[in-house]
C-alpha cells in the first residue's frame, strides 16, 4: 500500500493530510470551503484514492491560502508515494463529459511541473467560491507532485459542472498514471533511468 502523510503548517493554514493511492475512494474532507470539499470528494471516488483532509485556514480573509495550500499538500502525498515512481504507468488521460461539459484530462508524473490550463469558467463565482482558485489549487498540485498536467474544456457552459468535470477527469486520470504497471513492476518509466 502506497500512503503518505503530510503535515504543512502555516500562518496562513494547518493541513493534516493522509492518502492511500490503492483505496476505495473513501474521502474525509474537511477544509472549512465546502466547494473544495466536494471537488475533492468527487477526486477521491474517481481515482479511488483514501484521502483524508483536516485544514483549518484563514478563510475569514478568504479561500485563497486554503485552497492553495490544500493543492500543495496533495501534491506533495503524490509525491511521497510514488517516491522514485519505478514500476508506475506514469502517464494517464481521461476525457470526461460532465451534463453539457466535456472535460479533458491528462497527466505525466515526468518530475517537471508545468500546468497547461485552458479551462474558461463563465462564473466568477461558483456560490461563495471563487472559480479563479482552480487553477491556483492544481498549480500548487504540479509543483510538488513534480507533474505535468493539461486540463482543457472541449465544451461546456455551466461553471459548476465545468470545475466537477476537471477533478472527476484528474481522479481517473491520477489513478491511471500511478497504477503498478505489471509487465514492468521494477522499472523506471523512462530511457533516461529516473524521473
Amino acid at each position: 500500500m502506497r500512503t503518505a502523510e503530510i503535515i504543512r503548517n502555516t500562518a496562513e493554514t494547518k493541513i493534516n493530510l493522509k492518502l492511500t493511492l490503492e483505496g476505495t475512494g473513501a474521502g474525509k474532507i474537511q477544509t472549512g470551503c465546502g466547494f473544495l470539499d466536494h471537488m475533492l470528494t468527487l477526486f477521491a471516488k474517481h481515482g479511488r484514492f483514501d484521502l483524508d483532509i483536516a485544514c483549518e485556514g484563514d478563510t475569514w480573509v478568504d479561500d485563497h491560502h486554503t485552497v492553495e495550500d490544500v493543492g500543495i499538500a496533495l501534491g506533495q502525498a503524490f509525491a511521497q508515494t510514488l517516491g522514485e515512481k519505478r514500476g508506475i504507468n506514469r502517464y494517464g488521460s481521461q476525457i470526461l463529459p460532465m451534463d453539457e461539459s466535456l472535460v479533458l484530462c491528462a497527466v505525466d508524473f515526468s518530475g517537471r511541473a508545468y500546468l497547461g490550463f485552458e479551462l474558461p469558467i463563465p462564473s466568477q463565482k461558483i456560490g461563495a467560491f471563487d472559480s479563479e482558485l482552480v487553477e491556483e489549487f492544481w498549480l500548487g498540485f504540479v509543483r510538488n507532485a513534480q507533474s505535468t498536467l493539461h486540463i482543457r474544456l472541449l465544451t461546456g457552459s455551466n461553471s459548476h459542472h465545468i470545475v466537477e468535470g476537471a477533478f472527476k477527469a484528474a481522479g481517473r486520470a491520477l489513478r491511471a498514471a500511478v497504477a503498478i504497471d505489471p509487465a514492468c513492476s521494477d522499472e523506471i518509466p523512462s530511457t533516461k533511468g529516473v524521473l
